[in-house]
């Protein structure tokens, strides 16, 4: 079994919809393989796949490097992937399953100057987005995460949305009218999402038009 690092927390049916939205992602994933495999949602709304048949090891495999994995034990040094849980004066914890927390030191961020919360706010760092971070008494974020990170702040701008799959973000968008305006929706996480503007495209309108459509968080990340 593979726990994916993304979590489900939405009910109803956008839940269903979610895991529909999921269960085709990791079927293309092992449409190639030789294996049977069950999509399924733990009571800590990390999503499981089970996996049998002759390619299997292949197969989870191909799942972790697709959407990384969470394991309950941690070791020092090593790289893991959490979830954006909460935020303070301290700094972030990050929801790693299992019924653990990881918090990542204020001083442990590296992402510049600011709060905790200011420096979410900056990057577009929406509740439950995954980030990676280095295990140890003192857990980081991976120097990988901090550099897509400000690459962010680097490009032509974006606006970063939770609780919807990619399919919705992008019908969102078209909805809105700003088809033309915006270069990608790309997919961080099952309900993570980040919608890439064109050059010339202003982030904040872009947000502002499309927040009535959709019942989510959504940030801006401003170059």
């Amino acid at each position: 079994m593979v726990v994916l690092a993304t979590k489900l927390y939405v009910d109803g049916d956008a839940r269903e919809r979610a895991l529909d939205s999921l269960t085709s992602l990791v079927g293309n994933e092992l449409a190639d393989l030789d294996v049977e495999y069950d999509v399924g949602v733990r009571d800590d709304d990390f999503p499981s796949v089970t996996i049998s048949g002759p390619d299997e090891t292949i197969a989870r495999n191909l799942l972790r490097e697709a959407f990384d994995d969470t394991v309950p034990d941690h070791e020092t040094g090593e790289t893991y992937t959490g979830t954006l849980r909460s935020w303070d004066d301290d700094g972030f914890v990050l929801d790693v399953g299992f019924g653990n927390s990881v918090r990542i030191p204020a001083e442990n961020i590296g992402l510049g100057q600011g709060t905790p919360e200011q420096i979410r706010t900056r990057f577009g760092l929406v509740q439950h987005l995954p980030l990676e971070f280095v295990a140890g008494d003192s857990p980081r974020l991976s120097d990988a995460t901090r550099d897509e990170l400000y690459e962010w702040t680097r490009d032509t701008g974006r606006v970063n949305v939770n609780s919807a799959t990619r399919a919705e973000v992008r019908a969102t968008v078209n909805r809105a009218g700003h088809a033309t305006d915006i270069v990608t929706v790309e997919r961080l996480g099952l309900l993570e999402q980040s919608v890439v503007c064109r050059d010339g495209t202003d982030p904040p309108g872009l947000l502002s038009s499309i927040g009535q459509y959709v019942p989510a968080e959504l940030l801006c990340v401003v170059p």
